[in-house]
């Protein structure tokens, strides 16, 4: 199931209530070239997994401190910084607020691990929730058995820098970023491109998972309709309590990136926008594939709770149908049990055999149209 959830909002409405505008006194734009980094500092346990400098698509040499590499990107017009985190605490994460002049609302979804995918504009910025999902294998599908691991990311976009905000493994990005610096012509596209990347990596998660669940479903399906039918119906629920995690991961990204596309986000490059416009097609497969998949184990978990009705009605018939022929012989046997003085038969030297042999006769009969009714 989804990991648990770290990091709080706590104190943030105060740490950002007033930010520090540190941005906007850097020193202006020229077209002199980058200069070099100072060694960045960092806290011995820190959450930045890498920061970049990259100037026409090309990432510049050396290890960056975010605070230069931002001031090296607004002295340019195609220069952008592009800031990796992992679970940040509220802490570390103030002073990168401060400097990148974030907005404290949407600071604050960043550092809670779960949010609905959206798309919020704050001023130049636009604030990106992507939940984040992976398959995880499994030698025999359980009723607790861990299906689908699910996490998030969350993006600032600017057209001077990016950051990318990782909660979770099910998702890492660093092969996002070495595959990405190998298309320079695609990275210069500015902070955009990395969206694309970030969430086209995460759709192509999707598609995996999709097509791993269709084979557990496949699989429960036949053991349900097997002849044998005796599938555990905690094993079907539990596939159904992963499917809807993963259907809350899918299902709400749909409408942010049609937000995207359509161009009601200003800023997104036309180039870009049609990469995103295939990501977007690719989560509609998926998103079909979900809603055919609920629909399906929901048929399954029908099916097994008639065939356990079923069963129990078989049960209940079959008890009936002993309980009906043992009433014969425990009615007359109570009948001759009552010690009248004046019975007829009593004593009668053939009472006992004629007796003994009528109750087997009733009862083989009884027996044997039970049998051809299909109660026995």
């Amino acid at each position: 199931m989804a990991y648990q959830h770290r990091g709080n909002g706590r104190g943030l409405s105060r740490a950002f209530s007033a930010p520090v505008r540190a941005v906007s006194k850097v020193l202006p734009r020229t077209a002199a070239s980058v200069a070099a980094p100072r060694p960045p500092s960092r806290p011995e346990r820190s959450s930045i997994v890498d920061c970049g400098l990259y100037v026409q698509g090309v990432r510049q040499p050396g290890e960056w401190d975010y605070r230069d590499a931002l001031a090296a990107a607004l002295e340019r017009d195609d220069a952008f910084v592009w800031l990796g985190l992992h679970e940040p605490d509220v802490d570390e994460f103030a002073d990168i607020a401060q400097t990148f002049d974030l907005h404290e609302l949407a600071v604050e979804d960043a550092v809670k691990s779960y949010q609905r995918p959206k798309v919020e504009r704050y001023g130049e910025i636009t604030f990106v929730a992507v939940r984040t999902a992976r398959y995880v294998e499994h030698a025999e599908l359980t009723e607790t058995s861990e299906v689908v691991e699910t996490g998030a990311v969350m993006l600032f976009i600017s057209p001077r820098f990016v950051i990318t905000v990782r909660h979770g493994d099910a998702c890492r990005l660093s092969p996002v970023r070495q595959e990405l610096e190998t298309k320079e012509e695609l990275l210069a596209q500015g902070p955009w491109a990395v969206f694309h990347a970030v969430v086209d990596r995460i759709v192509d998660l999707y598609l995996d998972v999709a097509a791993e669940m269709e084979q557990d479903i496949d699989e429960v399906e036949a053991s349900v309709f097997s002849r044998a039918g005796d599938d555990r119906i905690q094993r079907i629920y539990q596939l159904k309590r992963e499917l809807v995690e993963f259907k809350r991961s899918v299902v709400p990204l749909a409408r942010p990136l049609n937000s995207l596309v359509s161009g009601r986000i200003p800023g997104v490059p036309s180039e870009i926008r049609r990469y995103i416009r295939d990501v977007a097609d690719h989560l509609s497969r998926t998103v079909e594939q979900v809603v055919t998949f609920d629909d399906l184990i929901n048929s399954i978990l029908q099916a097994r709770l008639t065939q356990l009705s079923v069963d129990m009605n078989n049960d209940m018939r079959k008890i009936a149908a002993w309980a009906a022929i043992l009433a014969v012989p425990t009615a007359i046997a109570g009948i001759y049990g009552m010690n009248f003085q004046h019975m007829p038969e009593l004593h009668w030297t053939f009472s006992y055999p004629v007796v003994v042999a009528l109750m087997l006769g009733i009862c083989v009969g009884l027996y044997r149209i039970f049998r051809r009714s299909g109660w026995l």
